[in-house]
């Protein structure tokens, strides 16, 4: 099968859409079928050979994204790769290009929807107006290009709800991204890792993006009083005011900010560490949440969207329900017993990413049968 995979959001950005990707190519490739890539163009340094570019600007108002713009000839390279079906990821522009090509391609098109845009709105808007109404009219557009979609995945029960709360696709499909067992898996070896940035002691870990939306100012308040050091992996546009929010309460030696590391490395920022910790309420699935419980680590979520799918209090992790008892929930953590740890385990197996991808394959392949009727 010939797959193409149309998104607003590649490398070089470092982002949970562009990590999914990743995920869901290699796992389809080791399946023996073929991915390409359809992307913005972030300039020629930046560019990965077989990647499919559309000519793009640099998005002003979120550093590290690039806004597609026309012509482009990536609609004649999929003609001629002779595609079977479109994946689109996200909801912005090039969604609509996604559009066009099902349509000048006659093949079927789906779209994970990986973010509730409403929630970081009032953080990226291009221009001064109103949040509420920048939301509704891009609730408006949403809801016409997901309406046009052969089917939309969501990576979680509850984004599901959300979602249909809000339009009515055509069609609606829970599968995870899934998770990479064989880069992220228990007996990693940390000690190079905890050496290179001076880590002594417990170490409660934090990786992904530094996004204002992921309440990251949370945990660092929450850790104030919590015996152990705070690990920081990523960086973004919230990072500056977070180092200052540790450096203002005096904890610039109880928080370590690694900024972005490379994505060999990530599997030893899991090893190094005890725990991993989230108060965000944003995610729509939490891939470093899984990726942390993968490599054997107890992990302590906010209780809401997808963490509350993946995490069942005391049984294979903790849940608490904001900033308030956001630090007793690390403490319970740190203190897991073995019985946690393997559930936390057992969670991520059943969510590996072969198992994902035989479900997006199956999905696929209905999709095509029905278009050739």
């Amino acid at each position: 099968m010939r797959i193409a995979m149309v998104t607003d959001s590649y490398h070089p950005t470092k982002d949970g859409v562009v990590t999914s990707i990743d995920i869901t190519k290699k796992a389809l490739e080791k399946k023996g079928h073929q991915v390409f890539v359809v992307a913005p163009d972030p300039g020629k340094e930046h560019r990965i050979d077989g990647v499919i570019y559309v000519k793009s600007v640099k998005f002003r108002s979120y550093e590290g994204y690039f806004v597609p713009i026309f012509p482009s000839t990536a609609l004649r390279k999929l003609e001629k790769l002779g595609v079977d079906v479109i994946h689109v990821h996200g909801v912005a522009v090039m969604a609509l290009r996604g559009l066009l090509y099902r349509k000048q391609l006659k093949v079927p098109a789906v779209l994970t929807f990986h973010t509730m845009v409403g929630d970081v709105m009032e953080y990226y808007l291009p221009l001064k107006m109103d949040v509420k109404t920048a939301e509704k009219w891009a609730w408006k557009y949403m809801r016409g290009v997901l309406k046009r979609m052969d089917a939309v995945i969501v990576p979680s029960p509850s984004i599901g709800k959300e979602l249909l709360s809000l339009t009515s696709p055509k069609r609606i499909e829970c599968i995870p991204t899934g998770t990479d067992v064989e880069r992220f898996h228990p007996g990693i070896d940390g000690t190079a890792f905890r050496k290179r940035y001076g880590l002594e002691g417990k170490v409660v870990a934090s990786v992904g993006r530094l996004s204002f939306e992921k309440n990251m100012d949370a945990v660092i308040r929450s850790m104030k009083d919590v015996d152990a050091t705070l690990l920081v992996v990523g960086d973004g546009p919230a990072g500056p005011g977070l180092r200052k929010l540790a450096s203002e309460l005096g904890m610039e030696d109880k928080v370590v900010f690694t900024g972005y590391i490379e994505n060999s490395l990530v599997s030893e920022a899991y090893a190094a560490s005890d725990m991993l910790v989230s108060a965000s309420r944003f995610e729509t699935q939490g891939l470093s949440v899984l990726e942390a419980m993968a490599c054997g680590l107890p992990v302590a979520c906010c209780d809401a969207r997808a963490f509350h799918d993946i995490i069942e209090d005391g049984v294979n992790g903790f849940l608490f329900q904001g900033e308030e008892d956001c630090a007793d929930a690390i403490r319970r953590c740190l203190d897991a017993s073995d019985e946690v740890r393997r559930n936390s385990l057992d969670t991520a197996l059943e969510n590996a990413e072969s198992k994902s991808a035989d479900r997006l394959l199956a999905l696929y392949q209905e999709l095509i049968s029905e278009v050739g009727k």
